[in-house]
């Protein structure tokens, strides 16, 4: 029988926007080409969240004041890591829902296996659900882990409701699904990973983790562009969105929240993949300013908050005195493209720099990626040192923002990356003039506050 268009629907994958039927630009978040064919769901399934199975109306929950709910020091769950933990913003809460996006091969099931590992060791009840490998495959991982809990169980299946039944009935602390792209939602006609499924399948976890206390992790596999594959509106749906970056040749990864509904957003955890597993970084600042080049001009080290965490990184530019193109080249890594197209405007205007015809390129070691404006100042003095081939001193950091006018703006948490460069052996700090009120003690750095780039002096 063939499918009527009152059978399916339309909705956006990036915002969730529902529509009877197709349209180029989504009417919400005006994205072009972004909406998706579903089948519609019956009348019988649409009822189904308000009516029993037999029509009847089902008991309508009563709502709870909110003086009436208590809490314990039981509703954070630790993993056993303390960088996950720190980036969890403490750990993990009691029925949240846990989305790990990030390249293949970067490490999302290792570390999930990890904290289940912790968690099970703790004493608590743990359930793996795997629609992408089998019992002894991860079995195999699992021996370079080391030891797990008695009440650590394998569920090797892509039928979400067999896992849902399994959640249902056994009730455990905290459940992993290794990926939520694979598992195959019975209620919804349409292929395993299709937007649908994601969708509709993330759904169905969501109501479990609040219905019964159970905190779920889910991997999701990503696009091209780094985003996690399926709608948009799967991130709104979750409480926690954490991307796993790195280079795959290297052995550094970054774990980071886009998205958390209990803690900070942004902060970073810093790891080492080793043959046993992920290991915790200690000192991300002397990992991103391990190997630098000293006396090099064109290198400078500035600091920048990571959430809470000061972070030092090193600012790499080259300028070249003329430019084999037609227009001047301007590449940026680990920064925005257009913050430096800026920044460079401002020293040409502001400065007299010629930087019309050279090629400039601007790099941030280490393979983070950083887009808070205090690391103004310190690409600025990266170019003027690479134009003029004049190294700035091995021990300096420099930050702030640089307006368009050449002035050096204010930064928050100025104490505490004054602080963070001393505990690294760096002696000098270029910084705002106007950050003076908020700087306290100091003593053994040698502070030189700016307040336009003329007082720069190199």
């Amino acid at each position: 029988m063939a499918k009527s268009k009152a059978d399916t629907l339309y909705f956006c994958k990036n915002c969730g926007y529902e529509s009877a039927k197709w349209l180029g630009q989504c009417p919400a978040c005006h994205e072009w080409n972004s909406m998706t064919e579903a089948p519609k769901a019956s009348a019988k399934e649409a009822s189904r969240g308000i009516t029993g199975g037999s029509g009847v109306s089902a008991r309508i929950p009563a709502p709870v004041r909110l003086e009436e709910i208590e809490l314990d020091d039981e509703q954070r769950i630790s993993g056993g890591l303390a960088e996950l933990d720190r980036v969890l913003g403490g750990g993990i809460v009691q029925g949240s829902l846990i989305l790990v996006g990030g390249d293949p091969g970067i490490g999302k099931s290792t570390i999930l296996l990890q904290a289940a590992r912790a968690i099970s060791l703790a004493g608590k009840s743990v359930l793996y659900v795997s629609g992408e490998e089998s019992e002894k495959q991860i079995k195999m991982r699992a021996m370079r882990l080391g030891d797990f809990g008695e009440d650590f169980r394998l569920l090797c299946d892509t039928r979400l409701d067999d896992a849902v039944a399994v959640m249902e009935k056994d009730r455990p602390d905290f459940v992993v699904v290794d990926s939520i792209q694979t598992m195959m939602n019975a209620g919804v006609e349409s292929a395993s990973g299709s937007v649908s499924q994601v969708r509709e399948s993330t759904a169905v976890l969501m109501r479990i983790a609040k219905g019964y206390g159970i905190s779920i992790a889910i991997v999701g596999h990503v696009t091209k562009d780094g985003a996690v594959a399926g709608p948009k509106v799967l991130e709104h749906m979750v409480d926690t969105v954490l991307y796993f970056e790195g280079d795959l040749q290297g052995s550094y990864r970054i774990l980071r929240a886009v998205k958390n509904r209990f803690g900070s957003t942004n902060e970073i955890g810093v790891f080492e993949m080793r043959q046993d597993g992920l290991r915790e970084v200690a000192n991300p600042s002397e990992y991103m300013l391990s190997g630098r080049a000293l006396g090099s001009s064109g290198n400078i080290v500035t600091c920048v908050m990571e959430g809470t965490r000061p972070l030092l990184i090193e600012i790499q530019a080259l300028v070249t005195d003329n430019t084999s193109f037609t227009y001047p080249k301007r590449q940026a890594a680990g920064m925005d493209y257009n913050r430096v197209g800026l920044l460079l405007a401002v020293l040409e205007k502001r400065i007299g720099m010629r930087l019309s015809q050279s090629d400039a390129y601007i790099n941030i070691a280490g393979g983070i990626r950083v887009s808070e404006p205090a690391v103004d100042l310190a690409v600025v003095m990266a170019v003027i040192s690479s134009f003029r081939n004049k190294p700035v001193d091995k021990d300096t950091v420099a930050f702030g923002e640089v307006g368009l006018s050449g002035e050096i703006r204010a930064v928050s948490m100025c104490e505490r990356r004054v602080l963070e460069a001393k505990k690294l052996g760096f002696t000098k700090v270029i910084m705002p003039k106007a950050n003076h009120r908020s700087l306290g003690n100091t003593e053994g750095m040698e502070i030189i506050e700016v307040a336009s780039l003329d007082e720069i002096g190199y």
